[in-house]
Order: C-alpha cells, then structure tokens, then sequence
C-alpha cells in the first residue's frame, strides 16, 4: 500500500474553477472519506487521483512518485463506482479475475487471489453465477473483490452504496469497515452521506465549492466544526443556528433574551455572531425557564423523538429520547446548555 499527497491541485472546465487549490496528505492504509453536497468538487478530485480527470495545476503523487501524466492502469490503483460495472456475459469468478488475466498472470495465482477475496467478501458460493443472478448487494460485493484481487496501492469508491436500498447501505458499510480493518489498505471513499463519512472513516475531508472546509477525524468535526457549512452539514438532524449579537458573558438574541456562555470570546460588543446547537443537546424545561417556541411537527423515529420547532420564526430541532415528548404541547421552552454552544463570527467560522 501506499500515501497520496495532494499539493495545491485546481481543475478548472474553461473558465468554470472546479478546484481551488487543494491540499491534502493521505497516510499509507488510512480511509480517508471526502464529504459534501452534489458539485463540490469530491468525485472530481477522486477522478484526478485515479486519472480519469486531467490535472488542470498542481501535484498528485502515489508513493512518493509524481503520477500527473501517468494513464489510469500505470498508477496501481483500484476504483470502485457507483455503477457495478460487471460484465454481464462472465460469471462472477470470470468478473473478478478478468484484469489478472489480461496482466497474464499465472493461473495458480489468479485462482489463489480469486478464492482469497470471494472468503473475505463472502462470495464462495456465488461464483459461478452471473451478474443478472445477484443481488444489488452481491454484486457490489463482487465489484470491491475485482478491485482486491488486484492488490493496488490505493482504493477509490466513488459513492459504492448510492444504489442501495438503507438496509443494505447499512450491510455494506459494515463490510467496507470490516474490509479495511482486514486489508489496512490505503482508501479513499467518496460521498454526500455524512453518516457514511461518520461511520467509516479515519479522517473526513469536507468539502463545499471546490474548497477543502475541514480534514479530522469524524468527531472533531463533529464536536468542532470549523465553520458554519461544516457544523451544518456534520449530523442528523442538523446543527440548529440563531442570528444574534455578543455581549459580555455571552450572545443577546433577536427578542433580547441573553444566554450565557461558557467563557469570554476575543468579540468586540455588538459584534454579530451565529450561535448553534446541536438538537440533541437542546433541553426542554418544565419550570417555565427558557424560551418559548411553537411545536410544529412531533416526528417519532422509534430509537428517537424529533421535534419541529419555531423560534424566532426560524426552524428549530429537538432530539430527545424521552418518549414523553410525543405529548408536547403547542409550546414548549428550550434551554441551551452553554458547554454545548457553538459560535461563529460573520465570516461563518467557530471562535473557541
């Protein structure tokens, strides 16, 4: 296996910027999971890696050696999409060794990797079947085995679980987890489901507009987001925000009702801020304290209860596992435990 350094790559279409610039270093057998919305940039950054994508400027390098004009099957990676890309006449022993044999591998070795990969991904009996015969599931798993059989320097997935229904995603999430714990092979993991980037990551690489917002492990960006893009998209439900204002000893929101914090930020007074709160740390008081809001929605999700809220006209969650929440009333008061408060200043970044 290998690191991938990535140093000041852009991509540009013409004069549409793709890529602005980014950096990042990838450490040999991490799973590094890059993150954010449609048309951020990540597949396309993946892409470049796997070179599939030209590299408008700057530097890729696997293993040390500098790749940017090598072809796709030079640079000893293995890549996973989100179409299986099976061939529909090979069963599936014939789909997984297909690249050994055109390497003119010996067939000793290629039965040797074929059987090594089908007892990981649990395809021993599957492998005189078609593609047409195999579940949606069965024949990802079928494609991750092609990709091993190969022993590359570095996995690519490309959104792997998009296609799946959200029993199997879940299934296939644990058998990507448990594959790279076997393998320890260097990945790199593609897609706009933060509970994915949360579950299978070493470090997540979020990314918004062709810019790298935050790279850390799943709960630093959880409990420290960077910046308000970061702190919303990070967590289900998401990151409740309120427009407010800094005063000493904490934030004056919209109706002037002052909540503490749990130390002093370097703000001028007046200065306008974003507090946030995770729904899950909001707390509902039965003493009258706190604030009033209106209840719009209870959502029951079995292991939870989501309240729907309004305050200050705004949208507002609460995640609670007190089932006695399901009889809330039109109001309800919230209080927001200060060392839980996050805030950020105009240009939308956390203050510690």
């Amino acid at each position: 296996m290998a690191s991938i350094d990535i140093q000041n790559i852009r991509k540009a279409y013409g004069h549409v910027q793709v890529l602005h610039g980014v950096d990042l270093e990838i450490k040999d057998g991490e799973f590094v999971v890059l993150v954010g919305p449609s048309g951020c940039g990540k597949s396309t950054l993946l892409r470049m890696i796997a070179g599939l994508e030209e590299v408008t400027s700057g530097e890729i390098r696997i293993a040390g050696a500098r790749v940017n004009e090598r072809h796709p099957k030079d640079r000893d990676i293995a890549m996973v999409f989100q179409s299986y890309a099976l061939y529909p006449h090979m069963n599936v022993a014939g789909n997984m060794s297909y690249s050994l044999k055109l390497r003119k591998t010996a067939k000793e070795k290629i039965a040797s990797a074929v059987a090594s990969a089908a007892a990981k991904l649990g395809l021993d009996p599957l492998l005189e079947r078609r593609p047409k015969a195999l579940s949606g599931g069965q024949r990802q798993r079928v494609a991750m085995g092609r990709a091993i059989v190969r022993q590359p320097k570095a996995f690519l997935f490309d959104e792997p679980l998009s296609n799946l229904d959200a029993r199997l995603r879940e299934q296939m999430r644990a058998e990507i987890k448990k594959l790279h714990g076997d393998l320890k092979a260097t990945s790199i993991y593609v897609t706009h489901d933060q509970i994915e980037a949360m579950t299978l990551a070493d470090r997540i690489v979020a990314m918004h507009g062709g810019v790298v917002q935050q790279v850390g492990s799943p709960l630093e960006l959880y409990d420290h987001p960077a910046n308000l893009f970061v702190a919303g998209f990070i967590g289900s439900p998401g990151m409740n925000f309120l427009e407010a204002s800094y005063v000493e000893g904490g934030v004056k929101l919209q109706d002037g009702t002052i909540v503490p914090l749990a130390k002093p930020l370097p703000l001028a007074d007046g200065a306008k801020v974003t507090l946030g709160i995770r729904p899950e740390h909001v707390l509902m008081t039965n003493d009258g304290a706190g604030l009033a809001t209106d209840v719009e929605l209870v959502e029951p999700t079995g292991f939870g209860i989501i309240l729907h809220l309004a305050l200050h006209g705004l949208p507002f969650k609460i995640f609670t596992l007190d089932r006695e929440a399901l009889k809330a009333g039109p109001k309800v008061n919230v209080a927001f435990p200060a060392q839980y408060l996050h805030v950020f200043d105009g240009e939308g970044k956390r203050l510690e």
